[in-house]
């Protein structure tokens, strides 16, 4: 009864929202170009996802920036691709979206062992936080095929978050295996901090040897912007994301 009320709501709220049009999708789309693998179907059901979130989400800007019809379509339909055949409940249990201009400072502090507390400034370009909002930088070069993402980065730690702290083991779906999942993505994640370490180029963002959980946001963010090099650099992680999210880019993008 709850779910029905408050798809009901979601529903209501999507149809009293202005239409966009098809000139208007296109104009956002044709700044996405890893959307363009997607069939008119997919397509159809991405831009009604995108609308969904828009109704349930509160999108705000930070740092005097006020995002436009442009930028919140833009960064919906980035941050339901990897949702597309999951649903958009999965992105339940929080509501804020924070939109910066460009990367933005957040004031950290530790104690080191010594029980001293250090304090710094941190420059990021997102964050995720648990029960919390997305924060993100806006860019409107957001679609260089490079396998980089700052939205999908977000929302993939949103996903991961559902079952807890950010670890890198988001809720797996039925008939998917936990120790297979972690046994490809830790032997992945070893692999890549040696090649990082020593100052290798690779296929993904560096930034994902901070942690498994930061790897396997990278990794997503590879997955759709560029799935041909997760594919060929970590097939075994490739596998698992394919069937997390349900998507298969690589091949959907050769075929398609």
């Amino acid at each position: 009864m709850i779910r029905s009320i408050r798809d009901w709501l979601r529903d209501r709220s999507v149809s009293q929202r202005p239409d966009v049009t098809p000139a208007q999708w296109a104009a956002v789309e044709k700044r996405l170009p890893f959307l363009a693998s997607l069939s008119p179907d997919d397509r159809r059901r991405l831009r009604q996802l995108a609308m969904g979130l828009l109704a349930s989400k509160e999108i705000s800007g930070a740092g005097g920036f006020e995002p436009d019809n442009h930028a919140r379509l833009s960064i919906a339909l980035q941050a339901c691709l990897p949702i597309l055949n999951l649903g958009l409940e999965w992105y339940d249990g929080w509501v804020g979206i924070v939109v910066y201009p460009g990367d933005f400072i957040i004031p950290r502090q530790f104690m080191d062992e010594a029980g001293v507390v250090h304090e710094f400034d941190d420059e990021v370009s997102g964050e995720a936080w648990l029960g919390g909002p997305v924060l993100v930088s806006w860019s409107e070069d957001t679609g260089d095929d490079d396998g980089m993402n700052v939205v999908i980065h977000e929302f993939a730690h949103k996903l991961d978050m559902l079952n807890g702290d950010a670890d890198g083991l988001p809720p797996l779906h039925d008939g998917m295996i936990r120790r297979e999942w972690q046994q490809a993505l830790g032997r992945a994640f070893d692999d890549f901090c040696a090649r990082a370490d020593a100052g290798v180029d690779t296929a993904i963002d560096p930034y994902g040897a901070q942690s498994p959980a930061e790897f396997f946001a990278v990794a997503t963010e590879t997955f759709f912007e560029a799935p041909g090099l997760l594919l060929e650099d970590y097939p075994e992680v490739y596998e698992q994301l394919r069937r997390f999210y349900r998507q298969d880019p690589a091949h959907t993008a050769t075929t398609g």
